[in-house]
């Protein structure tokens, strides 16, 4: 067998492991043989790009492109120049990552042998229009840290069956071009379009895509124009997100209006998502699934009250907000500006071009959540391959980092939910019985979507009494889950890696001071719970696991009480695991969080739900004030 050959019946393999969870071993491997033998006839699976490119055909729609940005194709023709600069950590030595051919897809194997011993981030993402309008990792600004470089490698993907990488966009990850040449200002007109990842989306302010602001601060409204692929308005919206929304500075609308219910959302694995804005008076979001069909248009009418005309500056952010506001995040993998109002004729070939792209594979990098790892080291998965449909079923399977359907948001969709792609881990009928099967299902807030952890590694689902199992400890990939008779076995092991919300009084969340730092003795207080069902980017510092050491841990360190004081009215505070007595909680009945050493309970003094109050340890007494609920 060719090398060719061994590489394509590897790749294959890998996409039965991944792609097709359910399908039958024998029909695999007639697949392969199928494939196989085509490779050495044909010579080759991967295509060449096919014209004409997004940037050709805005420019024969008289709406030129005026910036144009890809990690994975040319988005010209012609183009032949480089992508975007990698740097490489060893040395700091910088590459420019280029073409297959002029108007081709990427050569990310010139990346892999020069990353290679080593790690790289990309530091540019240049602009194939005439513009040079190159991206830089962006700075400080009023709403937000300066931010670092995505790793280079963290998004493998394919596009027309070439290996190639998106830009992972993780929260404090962006950039910045300064008064780029040729973008719209003070109510011109312009429209935009990015392929992005329809399951690494959060609601943080802003992982944005388009037309900002001269400085990094916020100046007013109207003063943005740009594509929002997110959740920021999940909270009475339709369908299923996250919603194409246009993030105009101090709005972010799917519409006329922040929440358009005829803007039903784009789950799909890879999102094209366009807005297109005349400057003066209308605008338009459409958004489309970027493997197959068209677009919708979601919206086309007046802008928002309050936005016209509009005062666009024309710099260009790719993955912050125009103040730098950067606790969003997005996989990008192309995406252009345009003088002018598109047609829509232009739009629906672009988005022909962008299907015959080919994208496939994995989107997200991983994505917001957490992992839960059960028996045999093996994740709670959903078949399907991140698409998250309802009735999905709820399964192990080895553990994948860039699986978005792997990655659980704890409490995100209502109090004691387990979540992910928008869906809630579900028993299937909202049965109590003993081994009723679990899946995804739309959250609705019912019995059978409530998880409680438990001290001995368990999750429990209050309505039944039960358990989450995995059937006879079988740790096959594909083992569907379901609920069970509670008995701490290995069977019942499910750690969520960095933890769930602890809820107290006033439906508060326990809380580390200091957003997210974290540092040792770091006040342990009462705080708005920040998370999707709040409309606020999630904490981390509101994320804690509890142990079979009877330890409650936030972000690598153990809930403390301050100088191991067994006094009543001590203080509670975050520090480094030592083992002492004062880091030991143990779960009561009544639900308070008992300390073994001083026979005193966690306790919001005198019932003060103010944000900001410190917890402390006083005598228990099972009131309110000392009532809390792990997710």
């Amino acid at each position: 067998m060719s090398p060719r050959s061994r590489s394509l019946r590897s790749s294959l393999l890998l996409a039965f492991r991944r792609h097709h969870r359910r399908r039958s071993i024998a029909a695999v491997s007639i697949a392969i043989v199928a494939l196989v033998a085509g490779s050495l006839l044909a010579g080759s699976t991967a295509a060449q790009a096919v014209s004409p490119l997004p940037c050709d055909i805005y420019a024969s729609a008289s709406t030129p492109c005026v910036t144009a940005y890809s990690s994975t194709r040319a988005l010209y023709s012609a183009y032949n120049g480089s992508l975007y600069q990698v740097t490489r950590a060893s040395d700091n030595t910088t590459f420019n990552v280029g073409l297959l051919a002029a108007g081709d897809y990427a050569n990310a194997a010139a990346q892999d042998s020069f990353c290679s011993g080593t790690s790289c981030i990309i530091t540019k993402i240049y602009d194939q229009s005439s513009n040079h309008n190159d991206l830089t990792i962006a700075g400080a600004g009023a709403a937000g840290a300066a931010n670092v470089g995505p790793a280079a490698s963290a998004l493998p993907t394919t596009a027309g069956g070439h290996s190639v990488y998106g830009i992972y966009l993780p929260p404090g990850v962006g950039y910045r071009r300064t008064n780029g040449t040729g973008i719209a200002t003070n109510g011109g007109a312009e429209s935009m379009y990015e392929v992005a990842s329809g399951t690494n989306v959060n609601n943080g302010c802003c992982s944005d895509f388009g037309n900002v602001e001269s400085t990094e601060t916020d100046t007013g409204a109207g003063h943005m124009d740009t594509i929002n692929l997110a959740l920021l308005n999940a909270v009475g919206s339709a369908g299923h997100g996250p919603w194409v929304e246009a993030d105009l500075e101090n709005g972010v609308f799917e519409g006329g209006t922040p929440v358009n219910t005829s803007n039903l959302g784009n789950a799909s694995k890879f999102v094209t998502a366009l807005l297109k804005n005349n400057g003066q008076t209308t605008y338009a979001l459409k958004g489309g699934n970027s493997q197959t069909g068209s677009l919708s248009t979601w919206y086309s009418g007046a802008l928002p009250s309050g936005y016209a005309p509009m005062h666009q500056e024309g710099s260009i952010v790719l993955g912050t907000g125009g103040d730098n506001s950067n606790r969003g995040t997005q996989s990008f993998f192309e995406g252009v500006m345009t003088s002018g109002y598109s047609t829509d004729a232009a739009d629906n070939s672009v988005q022909s071009s962008i299907v015959s792209a080919g994208y496939a594979a994995v989107s997200t990098g991983g994505g917001p959540g957490s992992t839960i790892v059960g028996p045999g080291g093996k994740c709670v998965d959903v078949s399907g391959d991140d698409t998250g449909t309802n009735l999905a079923v709820a399964q192990l399977w080895d553990c994948f980092t860039l699986a978005a359907d792997q990655h659980w948001s704890p409490y995100a969709l209502g109090n004691g939910t387990l979540s992910t792609l928008g869906r809630c881990l579900d028993v299937a009928g909202n049965s109590t019985t003993i081994g009723a099967k679990l899946e995804l299902y739309d959250c609705n807030g019912v019995g059978g979507q409530k998880w409680v952890p438990q001290e001995n590694g368990s999750l429990l689902n209050p309505q039944s009494g039960l358990c989450l199992d995995d059937p006879s400890g079988n740790t096959t990939n594909g083992t569907q889950l379901q609920i069970y008779t509670c008995n701490g076995s290995a069977a019942q092991q499910f750690k969520i890696t960095r933890g769930t919300p602890v809820i107290g009084n006033g439906s508060k969340c326990v809380d580390v001071a200091g957003d997210d730092v974290g540092g040792n003795l770091a006040a342990v207080q009462l705080w708005d719970c920040l998370t999707i069902a709040t409309s606020s980017p999630l904490a981390i510092d509101q994320q804690w696991t509890l142990n079979s050491d009877q330890t409650v841990r936030s972000m690598g360190r153990c809930l403390d009480i301050l100088g191991n004081s067994t006094s009543i009215g001590a203080k509670v505070d975050i520090y480094d695991c030592n083992g002492v007595g004062g880091q030991k909680w143990v779960p009561q009945s009544n639900g308070s969080l008992l300390n073994p050493q001083s026979g005193l309970c966690l306790d919001d003094p005198s019932g003060n739900t103010a944000k900001g109050t410190q917890l402390q340890i006083y005598t228990c007494n099972g009131s309110i004030a000392q009532v809390v609920s792990f997710n």
